[in-house]
């Protein structure tokens, strides 16, 4: 372990421990140098949305250049002939609104005058002070733009991806790959580098042009795809816009869990509880978190949280999640089915083009979005759905929840359907077959728990909203007599 247990930091405030802290924090900064001892945090399960893409597949801690093949995959004669991905754009700096936040929980710290009794000195006056002495170095220019980790991530999936599927990543196909994405700067530039990781694939050794420049030209924005959510009507007044939408989240915040969490951190700090609230708490959390995956920095702030508050404010992200973008509210995942209906169209296309013994057009699409693109998508195809709905009343009975997001969505996470021609299918309708990959390894069939599917069966499970959802009409805004389908 990098750092000292929170229990010996409370039990006395020593000196030792805000010096433990300082030097282990430092030894973190040193372990950057070594590529074979990454940087860990017990607490990187909790994250959620802010999770590394390496904390859920922890093979890549060490070797994140080589792909790991799922044994679920198909191989012998069925053959890859199209991949069509939804990928969330690679690690990114915190927004403003968390910078803010964060400054004004540090000038709190820094803030605590002599008069609560403790020396001057950061030696002295516990992990608080050394927080306070923590250099701040987020600034707003900043504001969600991608780090270069997460350009990292993404040319690195890239190299994953072209040697796990290599019939698809050919160099002939280099011209042919399609890119969509978010207008967003994070998922502009996470295309950038995906296209970057290809060519070090095609081209080891050669620093490779700008994408503009590149055969197959720079990802196309189109966020009436990729940001489907800022389209449509109904969920921006009903979901967006709405203060009590998020009831549960809220309600969360004043409840008890949240408040005995508070009120640890409170003492842990040795700062009034009364000038704490869940949302500092959570930003503190989150520093945390930015500062592991941005630095592969251990920082002070992870120092301040046990795995216990961990879970509570990995609860507290998942009730927002669960609320905004995926189960609480139906047109959630509803907003999503033009996107759903692309994917398919370009697997309609290439099944289409096989038939006539054309070559597939378009062999790999690329789609660059956001964890607010992943998720009501999943939702949609009726992913991860808990018995009972998340509420900020049933935390304990949620303890094994299949909704969590930081598994589902973390930076560089990504949904993708293979499409498979089978040479030897006995009939017809085997010849085309499916297989889905969240985060690369075979996604079960939400329906089915099988590993793959006929094409023309899972279009026939996704038949009603492959043909009866329409967006224009789920995203409609009744004027009058407009009531929340909730749940």
């Amino acid at each position: 372990m990098l750092s000292g247990t929170r229990a010996l930091l409370r039990a006395s405030v020593a000196p030792t421990a805000a010096l433990a802290a300082a030097l282990l924090s430092t030894l973190a900064r040193c372990s950057l140098l070594e590529p074979r001892d990454p940087v860990t945090s017990a607490l990187s399960p909790y994250f959620g949305t802010k999770t590394r893409y390496e904390d859920v597949n922890p093979g890549l801690l060490s070797d994140p250049e080589t792909p790991w093949r799922d044994p679920e995959l198909l191989e012998g004669s069925c053959t890859p002939v199209q991949l069509v991905a939804l990928i969330r754009h690679g690690t990114r700096y915190p927004t403003a609104k968390q910078i803010n936040k964060l400054r004004q929980l540090h000038g709190l710290l820094q803030a605590r005058g002599p008069e609560d009794g403790r020396p001057g000195t950061a030696e002295s006056r516990g992990l608080g002070a050394a927080l306070a002495d923590w250099p701040l170095w987020y600034a707003d220019w900043m504001d969600g733009q991608l780090v270069e980790k997460g350009r990292q991530d993404m040319r690195q999936l890239a190299l994953r991806l072209a040697s796990l599927f290599p019939a698809l990543f050919t160099r002939e196909n280099y011209g042919r790959l399609r890119l969509v994405t978010s207008s967003k700067h994070r998922c502009m530039d996470s295309g950038a580098a995906f296209l970057q990781g290809l060519w070090q694939h095609y081209y080891p050794g050669l620093s490779p042009p700008d994408v503009a420049d590149m055969e197959c030209g720079p990802p196309r924005v189109n966020d009436k795809l990729m940001r489907f959510f800022d389209h449509c009507e109904k969920f921006l007044t009903e979901v967006e816009r709405n203060a009590t939408a998020l009831y549960h989240v809220e309600a969360f915040k004043t409840g008890p869990e949240m408040q005995n969490t508070l009120k640890k951190v409170a003492a842990t700090l040795q700062v009034p509880v009364n000038d704490l609230n869940a949302d500092l708490i959570q930003v503190a959390f989150f520093t945390c978190s930015f500062d592991l995956a941005i630095r592969g920095v251990k920082s002070p702030w992870c120092d301040v949280f046990d795995i216990d508050d961990a879970k509570v404010l990995e609860y507290l992200n998942d009730l927002k999640q669960y609320w905004k973008r995926s189960y609480g509210y139906t047109i959630n995942s509803r907003s999503s089915c033009t996107l759903f209906q692309d994917i398919f169209q370009h697997l309609d296309k290439a099944v289409e083009q096989k038939q006539r013994s054309q070559p597939v057009s378009s062999p790999v699409i690329l789609q660059f979005g956001h964890a607010e693109t992943l998720l009501p998508l999943l939702s949609l195809m009726g992913y991860f759905k808990d018995k009972e709905p998340l509420t900020a009343y049933n935390y304990k009975k949620q303890v094994h929840r299949k909704f969590r997001s930081g598994h589902i969505v973390p930076y560089a996470s990504n949904l993708m359907f293979v499409l498979y021609h089978c040479e030897n299918a006995k009939t017809p309708k085997e010849e085309f077959q499916v297989q889905m990959l969240l985060n690369e390894k075979v996604l079960p069939l939400a329906h089915s728990q099988e590993t793959v599917s006929l094409y023309e069966d899972l279009k026939n499970h996704y038949k009603d909203i492959l043909q009866s959802c329409q967006t224009s009409e789920e995203c409609k805004f009744p004027k009058v007599n407009s009531s929340y389908d909730e749940l």
